[in-house]
């Protein structure tokens, strides 16, 4: 296990907005600051004036565990390759080239999906970048490559709308399993009285079908807060669908510990001022994690009790 520094929520700019929210902007000095640890006490003294307001901006509770929040894709279920398989099948099924239109259907291989899908979160938001980048094809669906932005919507809505019924398809042939020690470590949570969250950049459909698969129903039932893709404008790692589970849970940003694998996931956990780990996955092993509180190859070891002191630790030890 890694441990790695992380400043408090207010201490980055991402997070500006979700601490103003809380009305946590005061600017006392340290020494307004009455029983700092010693150790806190030191690195407020020799900090910048924008970490000592993050550090005093809130209370020395904050490092209590109040809402633990998966990420699906990857973290609850190692998936890249059955959404790679179902982009595939899509464009299959709808004879979408960017080459001319007697080449062989677009293919995403293994390397070129693994890196995309830890840089662009969403099904649309991918397909947009690529067609951006390597011009929109053609396909069964127009007659020609459309020019128009609401057909090159419409054409994206349509590719995604069949392979997120793909996936589900693949989800439902029962060969897919959680990853190791997620569903133990939810009961852990429920158990204690925690909040559980899942928050997932895919599709929601999907996501409910994952879910409902893996976790089954009296678990997925049991969440305090299930958000997708669908349920805000901006994609991870744009940190509002972190910031909006804050707001639908009742608990500070601080008080929340995410569960990631990937540096995309990660971002968006600080940008909404969240602590958070990792359980990476062969194509996200190599990511840059350095800002994560700790990282795991999967969850088959880690316990409750562990992601509390971690979360304790980092307030005073960040």
């Amino acid at each position: 296990m890694a441990s790695t520094s992380l400043l408090l929520p207010a201490a980055t700019a991402a997070a500006g907005a979700a601490t103003a929210r809380r009305g946590t902007c005061s600017h006392r000095s340290p020494s307004a600051v009455p029983f700092l640890p010693r150790s806190l006490d030191l690195r407020l003294r020799r900090a910048s004036p924008l970490v000592v307001s993050a550090l005093v901006s809130q209370p020395l509770s904050a490092s209590s565990l109040d809402a633990l929040i998966f990420d699906c894709d990857g973290v609850i279920l190692e998936s890249e390759h059955l959404h790679r398989q179902a982009y595939n099948d899509a464009f299959a099924h709808f004879r979408v080239s960017c080459e001319p239109a007697a080449a062989a259907p677009l293919y995403w291989d293994e390397a070129f999906y693994d890196d995309l899908q830890n840089r662009i979160g969403g099904g649309k938001p991918k397909m947009r970048w690529y067609f951006g980048e390597n011009g929109w094809p053609s396909t069964n669906i127009f007659e020609k490559p459309p020019s128009r932005d609401s057909d090159k919507e419409k054409l994206i809505d349509i590719i995604q709308d069949w392979k997120t019924e793909r996936y589900k398809e693949i989800l439902k042939s029962g060969t897919v399993e959680p990853r190791p020690g997620v569903l133990r470590l939810m009961d852990e949570v429920k158990g204690a009285g925690i909040k559980l969250a899942v928050c997932s950049a895919a599709t929601k459909s999907s996501v409910i079908m994952c879910l409902e698969n893996l976790i089954g129903l009296e678990r997925f039932n049991g969440l305090d807060c299930f958000l997708a893709g669908d349920d805000v404008k901006l994609k991870k790692p744009d940190p509002s669908i972190y910031i909006t589970a804050a707001e639908k849970l009742g608990v500070q940003s601080y008080n929340c510990l995410v569960v990631e694998d990937s540096v995309i996931g990660l971002q968006a956990a600080k940008g909404a001022g969240m602590s958070c780990i990792i359980t990476y996955t062969p194509s996200t092993a190599n990511q840059d994690f350095t800002d994560a509180i700790a990282t795991y190859p999967d969850l088959s070891n880690v316990r409750l009790e562990d992601l509390k002191l971690l979360l304790q630790k980092s307030l005073v030890t960040g």
